[in-house]
């Protein structure tokens, strides 16, 4: 009689351990459970989709809802699929809550801030900022990359994007602080940011539609944009226009402190990789640049799993069947080190060329500022390897701490040493 061989048991999901290195057991869901039905930390239960082609064609799929209004929610589980405070806040009708054709119309309307002229143009604000924050340390020898570079880029940026004066930025620093501490901060605080938050767009856009000049400036912000184009029969409602600004600075600072955080430490951890980039650089090349920013974003990237999914009417994914209501989660750091897809997907290679990685997501949700992160990750990462070329970590990898999460994966603290500058 021939033994019936069983796959080794499950791994543990959602552990501290887990959160430092997710990627072994990644490999495991790949292997024997690539659409896998788990139990979440907030008591939800999910589908989490693990394989490259699976995740590809849930995040295409218009059977898989992005409106949490289709969720077959029990009671336990009501309100526990989206960012906290969003429905107190009714922060709800964002991009990454909609469906066509509101999707359609809301996307068009804030897609002109992103073109690849609008970020050309916010290239020269975007290396200001970046010299500016290593100007603040740099004559130290020391740093927390996170909370003195990787977090306030982004924020600062995103910002004057948006169109947050100047003087009320550090306010949106603090709350956005609260946001992504995702547990570490006082109970109910991320819920608190994010109505202060809202209150304060609210009263932001009421000035701004107060003080609206007939035609548009050159470089106009979003927030004066998305009034404008409310006012010219695009029906955004006050809290359309007020969500869409919340969800650009949420979306469009965590994941690119973490791009940024993520990346150098990735670099850090591989002296062979980081000295490649840096003898690019100083040849004053930038095709290693721009391919490393990818891989960095396959290998270790800023979102772990896409934001929530539902779906609509049965379905199967991957050969599982799923039942309407169901929610669905992809998780793109599992299915961009799938071996199906990459060679080596557990090898840092700068120079890769075949590199489809799903890191800013796929189809119509892909990532609306995927082309400005990758402007502040290229400048932030280019930055530090020139103007501190010895950067080194100030602490054993095995002592630093991942936050806690679901969607984003990012370093709570990332301490590092140099030479100060003269």
């Amino acid at each position: 009689m021939t033994e019936q061989l069983h796959p080794p048991t499950a791994p543990d999901l959602f552990t501290w351990e887990f959160a430092t290195d997710p990627y072994p057991a990644y490999a495991w869901l790949r292997e024997y459970a690539p659409v896998h039905r788990t139990r979440l930390p907030s008591g939800v239960e999910a589908w989490l989709v693990t394989r490259y082609a699976d995740a590809k064609q849930a995040l295409a799929d218009q059977r898989l809802s992005k409106n949490p209004a289709h969720h077959d929610e029990p009671a336990h589980a009501k309100g526990k699929t989206g960012i906290p405070g969003e429905r107190k806040a009714e922060l709800m009708t964002h991009l990454l809550n909609i469906d066509p054709p509101d999707h359609t119309r809301l996307r068009r309307l804030v897609s002109k801030a992103f073109t690849p002229r609008r970020v050309a143009e916010f290239a020269p604000r975007v290396q200001e900022l970046t010299d500016r924050l290593i100007d603040g340390f740099a004559k130290t020898g020391s740093a927390d990359l996170i909370h003195e570079f990787a977090f306030p880029l982004p924020i600062y940026a995103i910002c004057d994007l948006l169109g947050v004066p100047r003087e009320d930025q550090d306010d949106f620093r603090d709350w956005a602080g609260m946001m992504i501490r995702h547990g570490g901060g006082p109970r109910g605080g991320v819920a608190r940011s994010v109505k202060k938050m809202r209150g304060y767009l609210a009263e932001l856009i009421h000035r701004k539609r107060e003080a609206l000049p007939a035609e548009p400036t050159p470089g106009e912000d979003l927030i004066s944009g998305l009034i404008r184009a409310s006012d010219h029969g695009e029906h955004l409602t006050e809290n359309e226009a007020a969500a869409m600004a919340f969800i650009l600075l949420f979306a469009g600072f965590e994941t690119t402190v973490n791009l940024i955080g993520n990346g150098t430490y990735a670099l850090l951890t591989h002296p062979e990789q980081r000295h490649r980039l840096q003898t690019s650089l100083a040849a004053g090349e930038k095709d290693l640049l721009e391919t490393g920013v990818e891989e960095l974003l396959r290998y270790d990237g800023p979102v772990e799993l896409a934001t929530w999914r539902f779906a609509t009417r049965p379905l199967t994914i991957g050969g599982q069947d799923i039942a309407a209501g169901d929610p669905v989660l992809v998780v793109l750091a599992a299915a961009d080190r799938d071996p199906e897809r990459f060679a080596d997907p557990d090898v840092l290679d700068l120079s890769r060329r075949d590199n489809q990685h799903l890191g800013y997501g796929h189809g119509i949700h892909y990532c609306l500022g995927a082309p400005l992160a990758r402007l502040e990750g290229q400048a932030a990462l280019a930055t530090l390897l020139t103007r501190l070329p010895d950067l080194r970590l100030a602490a054993d990898p095995a002592e630093l701490r991942w936050r806690g999460g679901l969607i984003m994966r990012g370093l709570r603290t990332l301490p590092v040493e140099f030479t100060p500058a003269p």
